[in-house]
């Protein structure tokens, strides 16, 4: 799928007043291929990065586990300037940098965290469905030997080096479509 089709199916969702800009860059996760594409609107610059999307499989209600389906926008980036490895709980830095990216034990979140906020009112927007407030985010992992499966509890799970080069291309308000 091209990016202007996606782009006039998010306009057509959001009533016409897309916040995907022309000149702004998007992001377009693929569950099924656990990827996620860097799209920029001139094709210059376009990456594709592993991630790990959630074990149980794709969902947007409260407590499913389940990653969120539809148009998100980023909402806040956490963590600019940390080490890498750098361990958030409650999205504050703990000062404990990973140095082994092994770990199966713990659903870690490392280096930097792109927190969504879903568009689409009653599917990720509000209720029961609020990805914002289910704390979804696209972040690092220490257990980054398992990128590429659906492992993770809801959210977005980059390798560390990957998560860091994105944080530093996206802005607050680029708009992530799940899929």
């Amino acid at each position: 799928m091209l990016w202007q089709d996606i782009s006039r199916e998010v306009a057509a969702k959001l009533s016409g007043n897309s916040a995907l800009a022309d000149e702004r860059p998007f992001i377009l996760i693929d569950s099924a291929g656990q990827q996620l594409h860097w799209i920029d609107i001139d094709a210059a610059n376009n990456r594709t990065y592993p991630v790990s999307t959630a074990e149980n499989g794709i969902g947007n209600r409260v407590d499913s586990g389940k990653t969120p389906f539809g148009i998100h926008r980023i909402r806040h980036k956490i963590g600019g300037g940390e080490a890498r490895g750098m361990v958030f709980v409650g999205r504050q830095p703990t000062g404990k940098v990973v140095q082994h990216f092994d770990n199966r034990d713990q659903d870690e979140i490392t280096s930097r965290i792109l927190w969504l906020d879903g568009l689409e009112q009653g599917i990720n927007r509000g209720g029961a469905h609020d990805s914002f407030e289910r704390y979804i985010y696209i972040h690092g992992t220490s257990d980054e030997k398992r990128i590429g499966q659906p492992v993770s509890a809801g959210c977005i799970r980059m390798n560390n080096d990957d998560v860091i080069e994105l944080f530093d291309e996206v802005l607050v308000n680029d708009l992530v479509v799940i899929r």
